[in-house]
């Protein structure tokens, strides 16, 4: 058994994590959030990489610390009910249901939607997520080899196209952050909103998935001890962070200066398209499509590999792991053709309320060594953020739905009676109040237990 890895396998094992985490999202949201701050970005951003580079690292970590080989496991102390509740619920987010369907639609939107004229989109995009999803299927069926699909041949081929566009935002500025003003919630807390602007990326979700590939691929390279997997995984994760945080303010950058020359955009990704095409031209098209697509397929490829391990671990007797696998790219397939637009809509508010969760149980297995899954402590703080974190999904329902009666009244009395509600951490103090009644029962039936 090896009590370290070698600096080589930290890059890769950090290649890896880079490659899995960094997809749809992760293009389009930060160069969004650059145009809407302004001058406003520095602070945005750094919210931004607390949840979107910050949080997944510390999932990660979390499940090693642990001792936890699942999501399942990690859960496992609040009950076992709760524990397949809140599995099937974060999987079926960043699976079939949001995240592996965004892959192919954004890549759609982004990299294909400029060359095609609007009668034949939706054929366009039927045909793409067809061949973008056989192409995921076949990698996903081959899960042994993801450290090399993913680690040594998509990522780096990601960041060579992703670093030529980058560079000529340096190289040749469209403009300055300062010239115009923030808009909407980003002019009176930046911060606090680039802070849930991370959330879009669901990679502190995804975290808790990919856990299961890391460790695993970490325990391959003969590390077995659980203080030492979560050590090598902090180091690997290095690698990651440094990686994912300049791309992110670099992106970020990129939209607070972009709007001298193309003016304010409806989402990120048409951002990125009138920016590729403003320094090349047609080319600059292509090569962001080219970019959008392998960043894609990458996270497609690490979601529906996550997500068949996992259930086929949870329900062994219903399908294998190659059926699980064809049945949610399947699904995903036909969610994708729903649009883009629809599918980010629908998972806001399951967003809002799944990562207080996620949070604290993050927070919790990273107190592991102290705790040691006192579950009165896992019970308390998590029933009372599930309570405060449904006023959350109440709030990110769409307008239609808020404007009825019951909604709206419940919305009304979270701003009144949850602090921090209004900036989306209505969960906190609630979480701590649970934190705090769980120590105080588990020292006091530790105290029984010695009498």
């Amino acid at each position: 058994m090896k009590e370290r890895l070698d600096f080589k396998s930290n890059i890769l094992i950090g290649s890896l994590l880079f490659g899995l985490f960094f997809g749809a999202g992760n293009l389009i949201f930060p160069v969004y959030m650059g145009q809407l701050a302004g001058p406003k970005t520095l602070e945005a951003t750094i919210g931004f990489l607390m949840t979107g580079v910050g949080l997944p690292l510390l999932g990660v970590i979390a499940s090693a610390l642990s001792k936890s080989d699942s999501l399942f496991d990690m859960a496992k102390p609040v009950s076992k009910a709760y524990s397949v509740f809140f599995t099937c619920m974060l999987y079926l987010t960043i699976g079939p249901l949001f995240a592996i369907p965004r892959t192919a639609s954004v890549a759609f939107e982004v990299g294909l939607n400029p060359f095609i004229s609007k009668e034949y989109l939706k054929l366009g995009l039927f045909i793409f997520s067809l061949l973008f999803f056989v192409i995921t299927l076949y990698f996903s069926l081959k899960p042994a080899r993801i450290l090399d699909w993913v680690g040594k041949y998509l990522t780096p081929i990601f960041l060579v196209l992703l670093s030529v566009l980058i560079l000529a935002t340096f190289l040749k500025p469209m403009g300055q952050a300062s010239q115009y003003e923030a808009q909407g919630a980003y002019v009176q807390k930046a911060f606090f909103t680039g802070l849930l602007e991370g959330y879009n990326t669901m990679d502190a979700l995804a975290s808790l998935a990919f856990a299961i590939i890391i460790i695993s691929n970490i325990e391959k390279l003969a590390i077995r001890d659980p203080k030492k997997k979560a050590i090598e995984t902090a180091k690997s994760g290095l690698v990651c962070v440094m990686g994912m945080s300049f791309i992110y303010a670099s992106l970020a950058y990129m939209g607070a200066t972009s709007l001298g020359v193309v003016g304010r955009a409806s989402n990120g990704g048409q951002v990125m398209s009138l920016v590729s095409e403003y320094y090349f031209g047609n080319t600059g098209k292509i090569l962001l499509a080219a970019i959008v697509t392998v960043a894609c397929l990458k996270t497609a490829i690490g979601l529906i590999t996550s997500c068949s391990q996992m259930f086929s671990r949870l329900f062994p007797k219903s399908l294998s792991y190659n059926q699980y696998a064809a049945f949610f790219t399947i699904i995903s397939f036909i969610i994708a053709n729903f649009g883009l637009n629809k599918i980010i809509q629908l998972s806001i508010p399951v967003l809002m309320f799944l990562y207080p969760l996620a949070i604290v149980l993050i927070i919790l297995s990273l107190l592991f060594p102290v705790l040691n899954k006192a579950e009165e402590v896992y019970k308390w703080t998590t029933a009372l953020t599930i309570f405060a974190a449904f006023f959350d999904l109440c709030n990110a329902l769409p307008d239609t739905i808020k404007k009825s009666s019951v909604i709206n009244s419940l919305i009304k009395f979270a701003r009144v009676y949850l602090p921090g509600f209004d900036f989306g951490f209505g969960w906190l103090i609630p979480a701590l109040v649970g934190f705090i009644i769980g120590i105080v029962l588990w020292k006091v039936r530790g105290r029984s237990l010695e009498q």
